[in-house]
């Protein structure tokens, strides 16, 4: 069986306006060996087509697979994220029963190794101010509210 098409025809009558000719040529394969078979194809663009040829790497995986934690490693990182975590409530649950009167749904950010506190409306504002006391030091951010958190799941 011989299917004699124009490749260009075929992408324009597909809507495929960004795919080079060659790339429709390799979709006219595909399809073509999957729905007859043996066949034959001639093309009109196929003599004036160059062959463009890709020089990008695929990569897989890790963006910086030098960069490898091991189990170990990541379980320490958790245990001390949710130790400093819980000193930090701990200095908030102290606080919260005095503040929630006045300062309802505003934000404190907690040092929990002063333990400094700092209070506004706005989370970014109350972030700065902490920041620019302890540029160098690790703060948490509550809100002023029962859950100590913002929204509802």
């Amino acid at each position: 069986m011989q299917i004699c098409l124009d490749a260009c025809l075929f992408a324009s009558n597909r809507d495929i306006d960004s795919i080079r000719c060659s790339e429709v040529l390799a979709q006219l394969d595909n399809w073509l060996a999957r729905k007859h078979g043996k066949y034959r194809y001639c093309s009109k663009a196929e003599s004036t087509m160059t062959e463009a040829k890709s020089t990008r790497i695929v990569r897989r995986g890790r963006i910086f697979p030098e960069i490898q934690w091991s189990s170990e490693k990541k379980a320490q990182w958790k245990a001390e994220k949710a130790e400093f975590k819980q000193r930090c409530e701990q200095i908030f649950q102290k606080l919260q029963p005095s503040l929630i009167k006045t300062y309802y749904n505003w934000y404190v950010a907690v040092e929990p190794e002063s333990g400094e506190y700092f209070i506004n409306e706005d989370a970014l504002a109350v972030s700065q101010m902490a920041h620019e006391k302890y540029p160098n030091f690790r703060l948490h951010v509550f809100r002023i509210n029962e859950t100590g958190v913002c929204g509802t799941i």
